[in-house]
């Protein structure tokens, strides 16, 4: 099984691209801008694709890949998501005032896309891939994955805020071997960050003081501009887990 990180800053600009992973060849978590690096023939091959919550920067390259490869497939992209966030994908984007809604066209039976419905902490099963949506405290409905091989696994923790939820699940997870969390602002953007229920470098140690087990960390949703100052802040505020930058083409194998 292999993930591979087609985009996961908080912004864009230059090789800057939001939040995408690419697992295997045909599943996506999330589908930010970093999706569109993707050729043709590799948007066609994606079946699946996992959506953490209904923001913008996860969402963008959904419409734009089910419309240009729905006529090279033979079955629809399933679009798995919470509930709630499946209503917000309904109600403001696929509408017919964004988007189509391809999960009408060409006909209700026989779509190009179908939206299926997650719930939280209970296992998706892709072909022996064991991916389960786990709590995120965000501004909107929001989750985070665990993505399991069978012999390793990687958690997202999506957008969120503080979240022992989050910390439950990393210290119950045998075979975890990857972190995969956000930091969206600098300490000096705090009260930013706790009112857009966002993360912080000193929130974030406080976050890790909460995980009772080795395992590699990786930051992700940095804002622009704020790279070197926010990985810093980390590295002092956070020195015991060595957090690294989570970097575009990274790819982890589990």
């Amino acid at each position: 099984m292999l993930i591979k990180v087609l985009g996961c800053s908080g912004g864009i600009g230059g090789a800057l691209r939001t939040t995408a992973f690419l697992v295997d060849d045909d599943i996506l978590i999330d589908a930010g801008t970093g999706v569109g690096d993707l050729s043709i023939e590799q948007l066609a091959a994606i079946d699946h694709i996992f959506v953490t919550h209904s923001h913008l920067d996860h969402i963008a390259c959904i419409p734009f890949l089910v419309d240009t490869v729905c006529w090279m497939r033979d079955k629809p992209v399933t679009v798995h998501a919470t509930a709630e966030t499946l209503q917000i994908l309904k109600d403001h984007i696929f509408n017919w005032k964004i988007w189509p809604d391809f999960s009408q066209i060409p006909t209700p039976d026989r779509p190009f896309m179908i939206f299926r419905e997650l719930m939280v902490n209970v296992e998706v099963d892709i072909d022996g891939r064991k991916i389960t949506a786990i709590p995120a405290n965000h501004v909107v409905p929001a989750v985070g994955y665990l993505v399991d091989s069978g012999e390793s696994s990687l958690l997202f923790s999506g957008d969120t805020t503080v979240n022992q939820a989050l910390w439950d699940i990393a210290n119950s997870t045998d075979n975890l071997k990857y972190i995969v969390i956000e930091t969206a602002f600098s300490n000096k953007e705090r009260d930013l960050a706790v009112v857009s229920k966002h993360l912080c470098p000193d929130m974030l140690a406080s976050e890790l003081a909460n995980l009772t087990k080795p395992v590699e960390i990786f930051i992700s949703h940095l804002k622009p501009g704020e790279v070197q100052l926010t990985m810093s802040e980390i590295e002092f505020a956070a020195a015991r887990w060595m957090a690294q930058m989570l970097e575009n083409g990274q790819e982890f194998k589990l």
